[in-house]
């Protein structure tokens, strides 16, 4: 069995603590906790360890909240005229001020013995990096030290610890200067003989309790810098209570056979019994957040009678991605400012060439009622591999492959899956993210066909309130933006996309010309972040994310009203 660190008095100890603490009362408080601690012995544990560590001190000044804290807390608050401070306390007696709220919390489970008020107050306190700063100077100081007369290469300052942040304040200073013709590189000099820190000088004031010296300007820069920041200190003003006394008397906690065959429990205090107080949660399994939305949308297609489409093609040609959605080579999509390109391997080896040469034929020249692009279309640009940037490229290939199956049999398709795209990262952008996509292919299906089933979708996920705007897409004609009011915004939020799948994309395929398909599509991390309150993307997905959060988050409950109101246009 692992040995741990056991606090323990002896009874020696105890009765000098007891004399101390009671007795004396010339002993100053902080001494009577110091002889406290030294009176504290631990077992040998054979591990030649020097002590307890600081968890184990805050475990036993926590414990101490029922005993001596709370008792010199009583003696201290007898002989003050109105009250004492919780955190003025802690620090005279040289605590941590958890151990004082302790013994305040404890002594107001006892009755009216105390009045505690809870009270608020903000300062400003240092960061980790404000403190070195404080310490050491500014990033665009220590680049300014760091330079001398005869300059310093840029590759060289750039690799200093303080350099690529240093370097940009102090050339936004004008502290330094840049010298792009030297003959081994761009160099980097000085252009003023000396500097005054003002970032050292500011933090210096706040870290001596002189926040209040500093304009609100200066503050908020600091704060930008993130080396400064603005903290809550919670403190309790204690008082006497009605029934303040400085001796405590045990309560007892459980009645036990003897208290009652005795009848001893008629005259012993009891401690109140706290019915609000929550029990320990049961160990179990928890599921992230958006796989609980992606579980709720999975069930309301299913209760729709849609059928999940295969999703794994992470890797997509570009065929599949563009051209087979009648989505023209020089769209700007696909640039490389929007789409991760690969390397290995480049090119897609297969693809279906009859099907490819009717896709070429329809954007080079024209049919099927259209009049096409009318550019040279090349092979090679629709062999290039890449990874998807939309579900819908699943959407094609489900697609032509019902469209090889005679005779056509109307179907509804749906997927949730990862796309990807060369996003700037952001509270609201990644650069990986879910897409949700709906399809239904059937004969005669019009733009009201496809109105209907939004409302009916977007009904099961409790949003009642439709409007839809007419927008553009390479792939869908009709096309049609949904947006949704938010109650909390209190405005109309875009939450989808739609349209009526373009002929030129259907009929290559080999779809029967009297066959329509209605198509939207909307994010995954969106409607997730509303529900569960989340403001930034990055606390959802990817490597930053507190996992105690996935822990907390209670189940997903999408709200459904059971009467929509009628579905309204956008004017």
């Amino acid at each position: 069995m692992e040995q741990g660190w056991r606090w323990e008095l002896s009874p020696v100890h105890l009765l000098r603590l007891r004399h101390h603490t009671q007795d004396d009362d010339t002993l100053s408080p902080a001494l009577r906790l110091d002889t406290f601690k030294m009176a504290m012995h631990t077992p040998d544990s054979g591990s030649g360890g020097s002590g307890p560590g600081r968890d184990t001190l805050s475990t036993l000044e926590a414990a101490m909240a029922d005993g001596p804290v709370a008792e010199l807390l009583l003696r201290r608050l007898e002989a003050s005229d109105g009250g004492l401070d919780s955190a003025e306390l802690a620090a005279e007696l040289g605590m941590e001020h958890q151990a004082v709220v302790g013994a305040v919390k404890s002594l107001q489970a006892l009755g009216e013995i105390i009045e505690a008020e809870l009270r608020s107050t903000k300062r400003w306190e240092l960061t980790a990096e404000g403190e070195e700063i404080a310490r050491e100077g500014s990033h665009e100081a220590r680049v300014f030290r760091s330079i001398p007369p005869e300059g310093l290469a840029q590759s060289e300052l750039m690799r200093l610890p303080s350099g690529k942040v240093g370097f940009s304040k102090a050339m936004s200073n004008k502290w330094i200067r840049v010298d792009k013709s030297a003959a081994d590189g761009p160099r980097v000099f000085r252009v003023v003989d000396s500097m005054e820190d003002e970032v050292q000088r500011r933090l210096q004031l706040v870290q001596g309790g002189q926040a209040e010296k500093l304009g609100e300007k200066e503050r908020s820069e600091l704060r930008k810098r993130k080396l400064l920041a603005e903290v809550t200190l919670k403190t309790y003003w204690v008082s006497k209570g009605s029934a303040f006394s400085t001796s405590i008397s045990k309560q007892e906690t459980e009645l036990s056979p003897e208290m009652i065959s005795s009848g001893s429990w008629r005259d012993r205090p009891f401690k109140p019994y706290n019915f609000l107080a929550h029990g320990v949660l049961p160990d179990s399994g928890h599921l992230h957040p958006l796989l609980k939305v992606r579980s709720q949308f999975r069930q309301i297609f299913l209760e729709m009678g849609f059928t999940e489409m295969p999703t794994y093609n992470f890797i997509e040609s570009s065929f599949w991605n563009f051209d087979a959605l009648f989505q023209p080579q020089q769209h700007p999509a696909r640039d490389q400012h929007d789409t991760f390109f690969l390397r290995d391997p480049a090119e897609a080896l297969q693809l279906p060439m009859d099907y490819v040469q009717r896709v070429k034929r329809t954007h080079s020249q024209g049919g099927y009622g259209s009049q096409g692009y009318k550019y040279t279309w090349k092979l090679d640009e629709a062999r290039k591999n890449l990874l998807r940037t939309h579900t819908t490229s699943a959407s094609a290939r489900a697609l032509y492959r019902l469209a090889q199956k005679k005779p056509f049999t109307p179907v509804k398709y749906f997927s949730i899956d990862r796309v990807f795209r060369n996003e700037t990262l952001d509270a609201t952008h990644l650069a990986e993210f879910h897409q949700i996509e709906g399809v239904v292919a059937d004969h005669g299906l019009t733009l009201g066909h496809l109105m209907g089933v939004l409302r009916e979708f977007f009904t099961k996920l409790g949003i009642t309130q439709l409007r839809f705007k007419p927008a553009y897409n390479p792939y869908t004609e009709p096309s049609m933006e949904v947006f949704s009011y938010h109650q909390g915004l209190k405005k109309w939020v875009e939450v989808g996309n739609s349209g009526v799948f373009r002929p030129e994309m259907l009929l290559p395929m080999g779809l029967p010309e009297n066959v329509s398909v209605i198509a939207w599509g909307l994010s995954l991390e969106r409607p997730t972040m509303i529900k569960y309150g989340i403001n930034n993307i990055r606390d959802l997905v990817g490597h930053k994310v507190n996992l105690q959060m996935v822990y907390d988050s209670p189940l997903c409950r999408l709200d459904a009203e059971p009467r929509p109101p009628p579905t309204q246009e956008a004017a």
